[in-house]
């Protein structure tokens, strides 16, 4: 469907009885004859975990949606049911009937009303960020850790494009998020007026799908379908961009008109093939050395892929995205796989004769050369989304759909022919472990300063691994990837896919918000962690218990660390200290701190570093750990970008010369 009919569908004939005021600035729309009506979108409560579905292909009869009003089921006392209402009220309550309860919204003159409206509303809070795009990156912290599509809203112009990075960050990682940003009135679109951005156009490409909202009748459908839109499938951002008088127009909200996507959900995946189920478990009982490849489509499939595991005795490798589907703690998790994975993950998938790809997309990050990938092995693809299948390595055996219902239904033939304990793979296992012991992951020590992969271990220690953990991007995100142990779904926050700076602190904020009673631990560096430090402020007046560990080595370090390898340690503007005085640490982060308020220290010394630790998660509230490290250190193993696991590096820092 274009984005331009989807925005011009007329109101529904439904035969409700409602009053619609006349609307004398509207032009007549033409109806469509095309209706497919289905049940009301997902519950977002904070209990319900996300799935996604493969069955919506069949329409629900319409008597089914419309025989028992939805006003029934909520209880909204700021209208009476035929009582006018402006169309930002109207937004409002259908993001209640959504079951919202949390937005990271920042208020302008487009979207003033929207915010007047949120004012009237007891249901939904408002976590307000100090910039648009620690608005977008909180509600995809939210989205990430909770599994529940996050909300964030926006100004037009400068306020709506203060969003991008987010949403392509969004799109990019299959987060689902539902962004809305007011735009300058529909008679004003298109004369350059002040604050407009034609948004729909410059984000058509990094969202899922994005309306323009044209007419107010239109919103309760809209809503309703960005938030199925968002979440179903292969998940993902959806931007609406509501004009201020479309705000502003009364009418009374029909909530019973049915979504209108029959061309979305006709390509939704069906259930699995039988047949092409049964040849993967017959693929897996011919191979002597199979490895799993998991990725971030296995986040709401952890509990079938522990069991799939279980049943086979297959170890697990996962990309950046997949940490926590399978505990990574486990005799049978190879950690990570990829540019900064171990060498053990990589050792398997280069000697492994099947490699079965389940949630994944063969990254540039994970696959190196291309040809040179598992170029020994069957390979058996099962990922939601049909574009990625053979888009960058071509599979034996695909399988487009859910790998949630994939592995439910492998594990029900697995246990049928009763297959634990058969299948074995023992001898592959130890030649694995042989690489463990061989190539473990470490790091070099620095007289007295603090190796940064060491902070990190301590904090793994000290929390148990059970802390939610996000990140900037940089080294100190490859190393909060190594060697925290993270032992469930969605404690691992991070930008995979677009690599966005400024991440971790806004994510944390989301986290927070969505799972109040966990820990929430921002392992940052100091480029990163500046570029969103405005959150501090947000991060205190919400009394948001986020911890800050930053990991300050006072440059850019991954590009540092390419430098000295590539460029002969040539400098080129990736010192973030003060050159005048080097000595000094530049910015002082602890005034940040002070300044909003937050209790801040900074350390130096490794026999310092677990005392003041566990002093920060023993604060109740926010806490900001300056960890200085040192400089010279570099993320190891690396495979440089476009090699092959035969190009590994294991050794060398920024003290020595290439």
């Amino acid at each position: 469907m274009s984005n331009m009919a989807a925005v011009a569908a007329a109101p529904s004939t439904s035969t409700a009885p409602i009053y619609r005021p006349p609307s004398p600035s509207k032009a007549p729309l033409p109806i469509s004859t095309l209706t497919l009506t289905l049940p009301s979108t997902f519950n977002h409560t904070k209990t319900r975990s996300l799935h996604i579905s493969n069955s919506l292909s069949k329409p629900i009869s319409s008597t089914a949606t419309t025989s028992s009003p939805t006003t029934e089921k909520f209880s909204f006392p700021r209208f009476a049911p035929d009582e006018p209402r402006k169309g930002a009220d109207i937004l409002v309550e259908a993001l209640e009937r959504e079951g919202v309860t949390d937005v990271f919204a920042y208020p302008g003159g487009a979207s003033l009303e929207i915010h007047q409206a949120l004012t009237r509303s007891n249901k939904i809070r408002n976590v307000l960020p100090r910039h648009e795009q620690g608005g977008v990156f909180a509600a995809e912290g939210y989205a990430r850790a909770s599994g529940l599509p996050g909300v964030c809203i926006a100004t037009s112009g400068p306020g709506a494009t203060n969003l991008v990075s987010g949403l392509a960050d969004a799109l990019l990682d299959s987060v689902p998020i539902v962004a809305i940003t007011g735009q300058v009135p529909r008679r004003m679109i298109g004369t350059d007026a002040f604050q407009e951005t034609p948004i729909v156009e410059v984000t058509r490409s990094i969202t899922k799908h994005n309306y323009l909202v044209l007419d107010v009748d239109d919103i309760p459908r809209i809503i309703k379908e960005a938030f199925f839109l968002a979440s179903s499938g292969r998940p993902g951002p959806v931007l609406i961009d509501i004009p201020k008088d479309i705000q502003q127009q009364l009418a009374v909200p029909n909530w019973d008109v049915p979504m209108k996507l029959p061309g979305y959900l006709s390509r939704l995946p069906r259930n699995p093939n039988e047949l092409h189920l049964e040849q993967i478990v017959r693929l897996i009982s011919e191979s002597k050395k199979p490895v799993l490849y998991v990725g971030g489509g296995c986040l709401n499939s952890s509990e079938e892929l522990r069991r799939f595991v279980e049943l086979t005795g297959i170890p697990v490798a996962s990309t950046l995205m997949g940490l926590g589907a399978f505990p990574v703690g486990d005799e049978l998790s190879l950690q990570m796989l990829g540019m900064h994975g171990t060498v053990y993950a990589n050792y398997a998938v280069d000697k492994s004769d099947l490699l079965l790809a389940f949630g994944v997309r063969f990254d540039d990050r994970v696959t190196g050369k291309l040809e040179a990938f598992a170029s020994r092995a069957k390979i058996v693809h099962i990922d939601i989304d049909s574009a990625e299948i053979g888009k960058n390595k071509q599979p034996h055996v695909s399988v487009c759909g859910d790998v949630k219902v994939a592995l439910q239904r492998i594990n029900k033939i697995l246990e049928s022919r009763g297959a634990r304990g058969k299948m074995d793979f023992r001898a592959w296992r130890e030649e694995l472990n042989e690489q463990k012991v061989k190539y473990p992951l470490s790091f070099k020590t620095f007289g007295e300063a603090i190796p940064p992969q060491y902070a990190i271990q301590v904090l793994d220690e000290l929390t148990d691994g059970n802390a939610i953990i996000s990140t900037g991007v940089g080294q100190h995100q490859m190393w909060a990837a190594q060697f925290y142990k993270y032992k469930r779904p969605r404690q691992w926050l991070t930008s995979g896919g677009l690599g966005a700076m400024g991440f971790g602190l806004p994510a944390a904020i989301g986290a927070a918000v969505a799972n109040p009673d966990s820990i929430v631990v921002d392992i940052d560096g100091d480029g990163s962690f500046i570029m969103n430090i405005q959150e501090l402020a947000t991060i205190r007046v919400e009394n948001l218990p986020v911890k800050i560990m930053l990991l300050n080595n006072q440059h850019l370090g991954m590009v540092v660390q390419w430098e000295d390898r590539f460029y002969k340690a040539n400098r080129a503007h990736t010192y973030l200290g003060n050159p005048s005085n080097e000595s000094e640490i530049f910015p002082n982060m602890l005034k940040f701190a002070e300044a909003c308020g937050i209790p801040a220290a900074r350390i130096t010394r490794k026999d310092d570093l677990r005392a003041a630790i566990q002093k920060m998660l023993n604060t109740p509230g926010p806490y900001l750990l300056d960890v200085i490290v040192p400089h010279q250190e570099h993320v190891l193993p690396m495979i440089p970008s476009g090699g092959a696991f035969k190009d590994v590096i294991t050794e060398g820092d920024g003290r020595t010369k290439y």
